[in-house]
């Protein structure tokens, strides 16, 4: 079967399935071609940020610690770790690791990647996670110590998420900018070519460290945005695997003998965002009647049955049911126009007003469709929204600038399964994804990141929770369902449930 050179750089977590596919082969062989809404920015891990980002750097790149399938923590590039003392926790470093160009990994390369991840030059999108390493200590060639500031019970969950290993010596001679678009790992698959807006093309390492190498010889990650586009692609055989299958086209492509469709829940949470940075621009946002009043106005239910097609799950909290500090028993905001309406008068806008709406096209099931909805029902309560569509590549710059419209659809996975991978990033003031600032819930988060006790640490993010949805931060969406098309030229691919994973344990080629 033919098939074209292909794109992009982005799958969601097909690309961190593809790469586990181990023991299937004793020799990589053969092509795979994921089709996905959206491209990164970026090749060098410490400087992206979007979650397909992080799950394409998983191919080429190595952590300390990682998260299987199922989300449990396994040795990757550490043998072992301990804590030596409350603020001490020492990692042993894989002997015979390699990276891509040669070079040995040692000590001082982990060394050099954790001063790297946290230097405020290299503006790491995710370095609030780490803002809690004060030093990072060599003991010998394979050993090293991370101090942290407090006693930090989710350091090892941290450790196994974006704390991607570079090479030191390899960066300290090319520079920055040249790794940005040559990048060198120690990962199953190593770097071929990028070509902008187009593909990413990686091989398979044939000096792949550990016991499961890659089993597939070539990953393309092909960028198609718009949805019918993807699927033609997927019927034509261009691509193998395509995501963010629309449900109303599920039965449709079921016909197709050479097709499947594989489902289930996603850690991703749905959100539509307020920004609230710029006050002047914000306007009424900066009311919290208001925002309430917004969530009010959206009828969650009527998404998920009429545009997702039962594709989603509500949610009354930024926290996805598997993580660490989901609470149950907080409800959502109901459907009540009625109420909305009443909310605005009391804060000054009986006759509503006027704003922009930010979304992109692709990136996430039925995005763009979804914020159309959510701009007819909040025109319904006299809330008047122009609708802005961005590419994806744009639409990341413009938010991580903290320039994008007062409300804006945004996507969030939680592959740290602690409600630290979500709340920090998105609320902390000083996060690079929030736009949102309030003193009093950062000292609130800040408490809970370093409870050592798990019982009160999950009393304080219940506490935290209730916090945030009153003050209404979000349009709280849903949980959304993924759903990828299939080809027969894979078999065995299945998706962990409760995660954005694929179970491509037992992945292969079709003879």
């Amino acid at each position: 079967m033919k098939k074209k050179m292909l794109l992009s750089m982005m799958v969601s977590l097909i690309v961190l399935s593809l790469i586990s596919a181990g023991n299937v082969f004793a020799a990589a062989k053969g092509k795979i071609v994921i089709a996905q809404g959206g491209e990164t920015t970026t090749l060098d891990p410490h400087k992206g940020g979007s979650a397909i980002f992080v799950n394409a750097c998983l191919t080429m790149y190595d952590l300390l610690i990682r998260k299987d399938r199922d989300g449990n923590s396994e040795m990757a590039l550490a043998t072992s770790y301990k804590n030596i003392d409350p603020l001490t926790w020492e990692f042993n470093i894989r002997k015979g690791v390699t990276f891509h160009n040669g070079d040995p990994l040692t000590a001082d390369d982990v060394k050099f990647s954790y001063d790297r991840l946290r230097d405020k030059k290299t503006k790491n999108p995710f370095g609030v996670f780490f803002r809690g390493i004060t030093e990072v200590q060599v003991i010998d060639e394979y050993t090293v110590r991370i101090i942290t500031d407090k006693a930090d019970p989710a350091l090892p969950s941290r450790v196994s998420f974006a704390s991607f290993i570079v090479p030191k010596n390899y960066i300290e001679k090319h520079g920055d900018e040249y790794f940005g678009k040559n990048p060198v790992g120690s990962g199953r698959y190593k770097f071929s070519k990028w070509v902008k807006n187009d593909h990413v093309e990686l091989e398979a390492n044939e000096k792949y460290w550990g016991e499961n190498p890659a089993t597939i010889k070539t990953l393309v990650f092909r960028v198609i945005p718009e949805t019918g586009s993807r699927i033609a692609a997927l019927q034509t055989g261009e691509v193998d695997i395509a995501v963010n299958i629309p449900a109303f086209m599920i039965p449709q492509l079921e016909k197709d003998p050479n097709l499947k469709i594989v489902s289930g829940p996603s850690g991703r949470v749905i959100f539509i965002g307020f920004n609230l940075i710029d006050a002047e621009k914000a306007g009424p946002l900066m009311n919290k009647k208001v925002r309430q009043a917004i969530n009010y106005a959206v009828d969650k239910q009527s998404l998920i049955k009429h545009v997702l097609m039962g594709s989603g799950e509500e949610l009354a909290t930024p926290l996805v049911p598997v993580a660490l500090g989901y609470d149950p028993t907080i409800q959502p905001y109901s459907y009540d126009p009625a109420k909305a309406k009443q909310l605005l008068a009391e804060a000054g806008y009986p006759n509503g007003f006027d704003t922009e709406f930010a979304t992109g096209s692709g990136r996430y099931l039925m995005d763009k469709q979804i914020s159309e909805a959510i701009v007819g029902m909040l025109s319904k309560v006299g809330i008047r929204a122009k609708l802005n569509v961005y590419e994806w590549g744009k639409y990341e710059q413009v938010r991580k600038a903290h320039k994008v419209e007062p409300f804006y659809m945004l996507g969030w996975g939680n592959t740290m399964s602690d409600a630290d991978g979500t709340l920090v990033p998105l609320f902390f003031s000083k996060s690079t994804y929030s736009n949102y600032v309030n003193p009093e819930l950062d000292k609130m988060l800040m408490a809970a990141r370093f409870e050592m006790n798990p019982e009160k640490r999950n009393e304080q993010y219940g506490n935290i929770l209730r916090y945030i949805k009153d003050e209404a931060p979000w349009i709280f969406l849903y949980q959304q369902r993924d759903n990828y098309g299939v080809r027969n030229t894979v078999t065995n691919f299945k998706q962990s449930a409760g995660s954005e994973r694929m179970d491509c344990d037992i992945l292969k080629l079709a003879q």
